[in-house]
């Protein structure tokens, strides 16, 4: 797949390899050199344990106030 850089160096990663690696938009990426001198693209942030939360952010209802998780974790009535 080939794609076209602008004048600014950016480029588009194809479709299919973003849908391949999962990259969406704010997703970050790597650039690794290989031993053969190609450059491999990989998903940098695939690995750290927030973006498995990401899907449910903002999706909490109302739950206890301060005062009450304050008295739960001090085992009072």
């Amino acid at each position: 797949m080939a794609t076209t850089v602008t004048q600014k160096g950016q480029v588009t990663i194809p479709k299919r390899v973003r849908d391949l690696l999962a990259i969406k938009p704010g997703s970050r990426v790597d650039f690794q050199m290989a031993g053969d001198g190609n450059v491999i693209l990989v998903k940098a942030d695939g690995g750290r344990a927030a973006s498995r939360f990401e899907s449910l952010r903002g999706r909490a209802g109302i739950g206890m106030s301060t005062d009450e998780i304050m008295a739960l974790t001090r085992g009072e009535p």
